[in-house]
């Protein structure tokens, strides 16, 4: 994106989408897997009827996608997730996960249900290391470099999704999204993430807001399955 475009963007009303995350305190949700889910939310919202033609979020997504590509991760508990699920919008399970994605708002014209919600606290472990990524499965690769809460990295991992789905052919979205948008997210080794960050395949720029310097953060690669030529070349 040249200097030109950056500037555009930056001087359009700025929205935000937002996520929220469930975080009961007796049963929270392993880190990947709330990756993951987040990751697959933001890809249901860009695909849902409504936001599409004359959908009723196609407005809100419209002016997001127009301006910069913001995605906040909120947690929320007991009834302050029950408050949370009586918005529009969109739940989507993982394995433990729980992740509602809402229709973007304006940065500061947050719903007040979702305002009052916290951004700290998201900091999840994974019990035991992720398993190898399945068949067929896109990956979202992360930076090992950078030390990001579950929260932050929720937002990146949306992020990744969302360049890899702009970035297929019409054929491999619609045989993605028909799956149910398979995919893993993985902490790449320093090797591979050198070679994938140099490699021409979507990659998140974090702007450096929150937590971490401006940087690169997720690198997105297609599958055997889906989008093959999105995928970081055999040695």
């Amino acid at each position: 994106m040249s200097s030109n475009e950056t500037d555009l963007r930056d001087d359009k009303p700025q929205f935000v989408l937002p996520l929220v995350v469930r975080i009961e305190r007796d049963a929270p949700p392993s880190r990947t897997d709330a990756l993951e889910t987040s990751a697959r939310a933001v890809l249901e919202i860009l695909t849902d009827d409504r936001s599409l033609g004359d959908g009723e979020w196609a407005q809100a997504m419209t002016d997001w996608q127009d301006a910069r590509i913001r995605k906040v991760v909120r947690r929320a508990r007991g009834a302050e997730w029950r408050r949370a699920g009586a918005l529009p919008g969109i739940t989507v399970d993982g394995t433990e996960a729980e992740v509602r994605v809402f229709p973007p708002v304006p940065l500061d014209g947050w719903p007040k249900e979702l305002a009052k919600l916290q951004v700290s606290g998201t900091d999840l472990d994974d019990p035991a290391a992720p398993g190898p990524v399945p068949d067929g499965a896109v990956v979202l690769w992360l930076n090992p470099g950078l030390d990001m809460s579950a929260g932050k990295t929720m937002a990146q991992t949306g992020h990744g999704a969302q360049l890899l789905w702009w970035a297929m052919a019409d054929a491999d979205r619609t045989a993605w999204q028909e799956a149910g948008f398979p995919l893993a997210v993985r902490t790449a080794t320093p090797e591979r993430w050198a070679a994938l960050a140099a490699s021409g395949l979507p990659v998140v720029r974090d702007a450096g807001f929150t937590e971490i310097a401006p940087g690169k953060t997720v690198a997105a690669e297609g599958s055997d399955r889906f989008a093959p030529h999105l995928r970081l070349p055999l040695p």
